[in-house]
């Protein structure tokens, strides 16, 4: 089935570029798909963009694929505007889509499914200049970036000072995890079925900005050589949490693997992407591919599991 297909790629996040380049690689598959596609690049516009969905504006799409990254494109911003509008999209919704971009209420979430998480606690920023809120080696966050947007590992010998500057652009409150050692790990979802489970070897310190949309930088290995207990588990609690979210279509939840701890407990969920990046170095394409489903049949799953408003 043809349809027209609007894709949302930019934003003004600090996710922007990344978002052009799932963008127009969406757009590519979609075309490859046999789909009408119409690019739009969102600005801070909120009339433009209800205009350019009207359906008097030139028919209007059949379909939305979001293809925004960061706030306002992935944290039911844009979602609210689509579901009033009673554009299909792709993606989940507003409700979903909010608690998995705010990291300490999606934390709330996954704990109370039983899900093992990093101990950690939000802290007002400038409570970093006292000194070190837990022992070191932590982690601090931004509430609700993505892409490692603004993530600082902090060590022995690193300059708190420093990383308190950087989160300024972030808000007054940020997110301390304890730093869990070990193998990054992460599982993407299409629907009610983990596809499979990818380990992720980065050259740099650890799976940052860079590390993610830097080719050669990262070693991607799947399916991941870990044991079937740590496999199994990392794919049930990946679509434990999309479907307590209520996700829908495409997630990506990441983890990490403490191997030096017995069992499977050494296992945690870091979050849940709603959105996982869609970049032709991105994890849940890869996975997909791994699977049998090409890129433009990737793209036409998306486009017939678009959530569609009542």
């Amino acid at each position: 089935m043809t349809r027209t297909v609007a894709v949302l790629m930019g934003g003004w996040s600090p996710e922007r570029e990344v978002s052009l380049v799932s963008g127009r690689a969406c757009a590519e598959g979609l075309r490859e798909g046999g789909h009408r596609v119409v690019e739009y690049d969102v600005k801070r516009d909120l009339r433009a963009l209800v205009e350019f969905l009207r359906p008097a504006a030139g028919g209007g799409p059949d379909v939305v694929f979001n293809a925004l990254h960061g706030r306002y494109g992935e944290d039911g911003c844009v979602q609210g505007v689509l579901e009033i509008m009673a554009v299909p999209y792709t993606h989940s919704g507003v409700l979903a889509s909010a608690i998995a971009m705010d990291k300490p209420m999606a934390r709330h979430v996954f704990t109370s499914l039983g899900l093992r998480v990093a101990s950690g606690k939000v802290i007002e920023r400038r409570a970093l200049a006292a000194g070190d809120p837990m022992p070191r080696p932590y982690v601090v966050k931004p509430l609700d970036q993505g892409s490692s947007v603004g993530v600082h590992i902090v060590r022995e010998g690193d300059n708190l000072a420093a990383v308190e500057l950087a989160e300024a652009a972030f808000g007054e409150r940020v997110l301390i995890e304890q730093f869990v050692p070990g193998r990054e790990l992460t599982v993407a979802v299409m629907g009610d079925h983990a596809v499979a489970v990818t380990e992720l070897r980065p050259r740099t310190r650890f799976y940052d900005y860079e590390a993610k949309y830097t080719d050669g930088i990262t070693e991607h290995l799947v399916p991941a050589p870990v044991p079937a207990e740590i496999y199994d588990l990392a794919k049930e609690w990946a679509l434990t949490a999309h479907q307590a979210l209520g996700c829908n279509g495409l997630s990506r939840t990441d983890l990490r693997w403490d191997e030096s701890q017995p069992g499977t407990s050494g296992l945690v969920v870091l979050e849940l992407n709603t959105q996982p990046g869609m970049t032709p170095l991105s994890l849940a394409p890869e996975q997909a591919k791994w699977a049998g489903i090409s890129w433009p049949d990737l793209m036409t799953w998306m486009v017939d599991h678009a959530r569609h408003p009542s």
